[in-house]
């Protein structure tokens, strides 16, 4: 009898747990834009100040849900030596948002060898993956069309998998949240 409670509560009650890995190199936004993804999508999340949010070391969990499903986003530290422990999150993921710098056209060559690493790992293969143009706010940034020309030769290793590339403003929200929330329908969690 146990059982059959058991089993019909996680039916009625239990939530698809999707996780979602937040990528890039660090300085580019990736917690700033969890937090700001965390306090507009959470009820009674107050939320961390953005002037308190520090370089990542190891990694941040957020978990939102959305309808029917739960969000679990894995901020990982973008230093170079912890890139290296990036492939142990692969497996589990459901999807992956890397975060671009656009005002860092001096290190936009050390992403995309981080985005091609990333991208060519066989644990990846067909995972949807959001690329985020941040701090689009700031005058003289690399524009999204300037991204993807620096990004284009990694477009064969992006496969057939779901891809899109969006300009966001992770330290106001507005874009980050009008633009790829809804991008994040391609990992079918538009409940």
């Amino acid at each position: 009898m146990y059982t059959l409670l058991s089993g019909l509560y996680k039916y009625m009650f239990q939530k698809d747990e999707y996780c979602i890995l937040i990528l890039g190199l660090d300085n580019a936004g990736k917690t700033t834009f969890l937090e700001q993804t965390k306090t507009k999508f959470s009820k009674n999340y107050k939320g961390m100040s953005l002037s308190k949010i520090t370089t990542t070391v190891g990694l941040n969990i957020g978990t939102i849900d959305v309808g029917k499903a739960r969000l679990m986003f894995w901020d990982l530290g973008g230093q170079e030596e912890l890139q290296s422990l990036w492939d142990k999150y692969y497996a589990e993921s459901h999807g992956v948002i890397y975060v671009i710098d656009s005002t860092d056209e001096g290190r936009l060559s050390e992403s995309k060898e981080a985005f091609e690493k990333m991208i060519s790992s066989e644990a990846l293969e067909g995972v949807p993956l959001l690329v985020l143009a941040n701090k689009q706010d700031v005058p003289d940034c690399l524009s999204v069309p300037d991204i993807k020309t620096a990004f284009s030769d990694c477009a064969p290793k992006i496969g057939k998998r779901d891809c899109l590339v969006q300009p966001c403003t992770a330290l106001t929200g507005a874009l980050v949240l009008c633009s790829s929330w809804s991008s994040l329908s391609t990992l079918g969690l538009n409940n």
